[in-house]
């Protein structure tokens, strides 16, 4: 680069130090230019003008920025000398003016009594009728920006049709001659107390610096009102504002304890508690016992005192308002995913509860529900397990034993130990729930549980299946309230052994329902003649035992004749007086061996069904003797 380029450079930083009109800035070049200069260095010189024009406007906004932040400094300087509110507001719209550089500048201020804004300060109005509008809240210019609290400008107000116009103010505005209008609310937190305002009577557009300005100058004048109309109300405000802040605090910090507390329930269930653990933590955090219930109001876990009495109203109380609620000294809180009911959360020992506490228990319940949920998707992933488990147990095809023994050892069960096979079927109550309570009801017998068809399938440890039907059968219908029928085959050892009892449960099954006995749990040996002829390898010798084995047994201790005389009673058409023609006894003897056969047998023996039963266990005993 030669001299003259330097020079060149030389004289755009004498420009810039001495803040030149922008005209001057482009002379360096164009004179290299003219010289001949070379053309990078006429570049270089070009290029650096450029920079020098944007420090040049850079420099002219900071000056700018600099009176405006001056304006503001004095007129704080006014609002801290004066108290005088029409000098502070005087004051404040002839800067907004000056600052703008607009051709007028004015204040509304609201009209609490009559609900709408009037102009109480102007600078450089000559209108008087401008100078005596009243706008309502919503109308034109200053009633919108009153009414939204947000900034509008307009390049053309009396064309502009995004403000509502009435005659009264455009006629104001143009008799005032104004244009272009730029409005910002006077706020006191979220109050709208009044408008300022710069106009101009030629087409302008305002800038956002000019908006933020304004605003500024605003904000002041809201202070000057507020300061010095309001100030016993200040006051007032202020130590309520204080007392608010306390409040706020303290808030903060059952906020921040609540945080806390979900952040510590959370990580206990993404470590993967237990409900005793997150239960516990819950009771040390809210200093109470608390309680978890399932949807049926089983409890699930508990610490500290129980509650007082059933809550089960309570708890569809709260899933109704979905808030925790107090009942009886104990609070209350449905456990819900959706629309769904989990259950109840209980505290006891905290009558009380306040806000902050009422929250963090609420907050506990979510915790709680969550975790119910992700214990209820375990359960019935192992219970799908368990299910297939079932399924291909009963299955008689395509079965692999040993196969079947290692799937239901990895799920806790010993195929080679003794098992009862159920079939259970529900009456009224819904298949999903029989089913949902055979899982649980074989789980607490160390078992498992599956579904076939329309029946439940339950594989529970034990040697006696008719026991075991009728353990089972109790509890489902307890659980399901309402009437279930089980039908118990079995035992059985390995897998092998498996289809067969199934089908043996069916066939008891249908025999159940064929003679009335729904609603009952009971195996084949409890369904006499007909369960010997179901049975798989029927075995005449136990149902005489079953049927007439007491009858038997005396016999043999006493040296009787209850069997003999049973007999004779049955072949002589049950008469007293011809059986003890037949036995060459007295007929008072004969009624005396038949009260003990009663007694032994039950008073019922003598009723149709059961003397079948009688009869053919007789005539099977004679036949094997």
């Amino acid at each position: 680069m030669d001299a003259s380029a330097t020079a060149a450079l030389r004289r755009l930083l004498d420009l810039l130090a001495d803040n030149a009109p922008v005209e001057e800035f482009g002379e360096p070049a164009a004179r290299l230019r003219a010289a001949g200069a070379p053309a990078a260095d006429v570049a270089e010189v070009e290029a650096a003008t450029l920079t020098a024009l944007r420090l040049h406007a850079r420099l002219a906004q900071h000056r700018r920025r600099e009176a405006q932040l001056t304006a503001l400094f004095e007129t704080s300087g006014d609002l801290a000398a004066s108290r005088d509110l029409d000098t502070v507001l005087h004051a404040i719209v002839r800067r907004a003016r000056h600052l703008l550089g607009t051709d007028t500048a004015y204040l509304t201020l609201e009209d609490a009594e009559r609900g709408d804004t009037f102009m109480r300060v102007t600078d450089g109005s000559v209108s008087p009728l401008f100078q005596r509008l009243r706008l309502a809240y919503g109308d034109g210019l200053g009633g919108l920006v009153a009414a939204q609290a947000a900034p509008y400008a307009s390049a053309d107000y009396l064309g502009d049709d995004r403000f509502a116009h009435t005659s009264g103010i455009d006629a104001g505005v143009a008799d005032e001659g104004l244009v272009a209008i730029l409005g910002v609310p006077l706020l006191l937190g979220e109050r709208v107390i009044g408008v300022l305002f710069a106009a101009d009577r030629a087409p302008r557009t305002f800038s956002a610096d000019e908006v933020a300005l304004l605003a500024s100058l605003a904000a002041h004048a809201a202070v000057a009102i507020d300061g010095t109309a309001l100030l016993d109300e200040t006051r007032a405000a202020l130590a309520e504002r204080n007392r608010a802040h306390a409040g706020l605090r303290a808030t903060n910090a059952a906020i921040r304890r609540a945080e806390a507390a979900h952040d510590r329930f959370t990580d206990l269930v993404l470590r993967g508690a237990d409900l005793a653990d997150v239960v516990g933590d819950v009771g040390q955090v809210l200093d109470g016992g608390i309680t978890v219930t399932d949807a049926g109001g089983r409890v699930l876990a508990r610490v500290g005192p129980p509650p007082r009495g059933p809550v089960e109203e309570a708890v569809r109380r709260s899933r109704a308002q979905r808030r925790a609620i107090a009942q009886d000294g104990t609070w209350v809180c449905a456990l819900m995913a959706g629309p769904e009911p989990l259950g109840g959360l209980l505290l006891t020992g905290r009558p009380d509860l306040d806000d902050a506490d009422r929250r963090l228990f609420e907050r506990a319940g979510v915790v709680t529900a969550l975790l119910l949920l992700l214990r209820r998707s375990a359960a019935e992933a192992e219970d799908r397990v368990r299910g297939e488990l079932v399924g291909d147990l009963v299955a008689a095809a395509g079965r692999d034993p040993d196969a079947l023994a290692d799937r239901a050892r990895r799920l806790g069960v010993d195929l080679g130990a003794e098992h009862c096979l159920l079939l259970a079927l529900a009456g009224q109550a819904p298949r999903r729930r029989l089913a949902e309570q055979a899982r649980r009801a074989a789980a607490d017998a160390g078992g498992i549980s599956g579904e076939d068809r329309d029946n439940v399938v339950l594989l529970v440890p034990g040697s006696d299946p008719s026991a075991a039907a009728a353990r089972v059968r109790a509890a489902l219908a307890r659980r399901v309230e309402g009437e279930v029928t089980v039908a118990g085959a079995g035992p059985v050892r390995g897998a092998a052994a498996v289809p067969g009892a199934h089908a043996e449960a069916e066939r008891c099954l249908r025999a159940m329902a064929a003679l009335g006995m729904g609603g009952r749990g009971a195996a084949v040996g409890d369904l006499g003649f007909a369960g010997m002829l179901l049975g798989e390898g029927g075995d005449p010798a136990a149902y005489v035992r079953r049927t007439i084995g007491p009858v038997l047994d005396y016999d043999e201790r006493r040296g009787t004749a209850l069997r003999r005389t049973l007999e004779a009673y049955f072949a002589a058409g049950r008469g007293l007086a011809r059986t003890a023609e037949r036995l060459h006894v007295h007929a008072n003897t004969v009624a005396q061996r038949l009260d003990r056969v009663g007694d032994l047998l039950g008073p019922s023996w003598r009723e149709p069904a059961a003397e079948l039963e009688v009869r053919l266990a007789l005539r099977l005993h004679a036949l094997r003797d």
